[in-house]
């Protein structure tokens, strides 16, 4: 299975409070910071419901 590198390229700062529970799920905290997930289906969800606020590349 793929893995996705996931980097919060936006502030959450005035954001909906279920985009907020979707980056801190993800395991993001701080602005360019990256983590690692397995490309599965619950992650693609959290992405494209945050995609305006992240990068994600295909590792």
């Amino acid at each position: 299975m793929s893995k996705l590198e996931i980097t919060l390229k936006r502030s959450v700062i005035g954001r909906s409070e279920g985009q907020k529970a979707t980056v801190q799920t993800l395991g993001l905290k701080k602005i360019h910071q990256s983590v690692v997930r397995e490309d599965t289906p619950v992650v693609r969800g959290m992405i494209n419901k945050v995609s305006h606020l992240v990068d994600v590349k295909e590792v």
